[in-house]
């Protein structure tokens, strides 16, 4: 019997625009493994899939515009409860582009 899994790698980036938004209010709170937020930013007239990344009420930044075209779709259709977002990497000294690396797991559905 093949084993189920209760997520898998769905996708990983760094924050994009870490640097523009709340990113330094908070960096010191963020750890290796912070439970992060998607939130769909429908009305972002430079990018049609564009989402927000947030730790709690702090926006950090975007899902890279090359990486959120899959996800947007997914978030449009209500599956926003099978992602799990979490910090993969942090360097508070590197470049701001590279001082928060995320991760995003697709999850089992526990409903059923």
């Amino acid at each position: 019997m093949k084993k189920l899994h209760e997520r898998m790698h769905f996708a990983n980036f760094y924050v994009a625009g870490f640097n523009y938004y709340d990113g330094c209010m908070v960096i010191d709170e963020l750890k290796m493994g912070s439970k992060l937020e998607l939130v769909r930013d429908e009305y972002n007239k430079v990018d049609v899939n564009a989402i927000a990344i947030y730790y709690n009420d702090f926006k950090l930044g975007y899902v890279p515009a090359c990486e959120n075209e899959m996800l947007a779709k997914f978030l449009d259709m209500g599956y926003e409860n099978v992602f799990e977002v979490r910090v993969q990497r942090l360097n508070k000294e590197d470049n701001p582009a590279h001082q928060v690396g995320v991760i995003v797991y697709i999850t089992r559905n526990k409903e059923k």
